[in-house]
């Protein structure tokens, strides 16, 4: 895992719901955790773009409901900046589900727009990926 090239304003909150924009077969998943963040004792986790989380699904297929799932976040509303300036915000808010902690998608397509600093840093995510932004 790449470290980021931008400053990412960490957008969604633990205990979120997240849309997913893959084929894998979950629809929703709620964020429980987030890996490698370290915080001040008794603060609540966050997480942003390009952030590995673990989640479980909400919706979907009956045999991917109520697993805990590893996910990475490739879109976010809440606005964050780029090393050269400029500001980058989505329309929603959107994971990919993995297979493994290693970074390999379980889905074979991916809807919607990708951003750049997941494409550094995931590359099994981008070779995948329809539109990177």
């Amino acid at each position: 895992m790449q470290p980021v090239k931008a400053k990412i304003t960490r957008g969604l909150n633990h205990g979120s719901l997240v849309a997913t924009c893959d084929n894998s077969g979950a629809k929703l998943i709620r964020v429980i955790s987030v890996k490698g963040l370290k915080t001040v004792k008794g603060r609540k986790p966050s997480c942003g773009i390009g952030d590995l989380i673990l989640a479980s699904v909400r919706k979907g297929n009956p045999e991917m409901r109520k697993q805990v799932v590893f996910a990475v976040i490739v879109r976010q509303s809440k606005e964050f900046r780029r090393l050269d300036g400029m500001r980058v915000k989505f329309e929603d808010n959107a994971a990919v589900v993995l297979k493994d902690d290693k970074g390999n998608p379980k889905g074979t397509l991916l809807k919607g727009p990708i951003a750049k600093e997941v494409a550094e840093r995931w590359p099994a995510i981008a070779k995948i990926a329809g539109m990177l932004v």
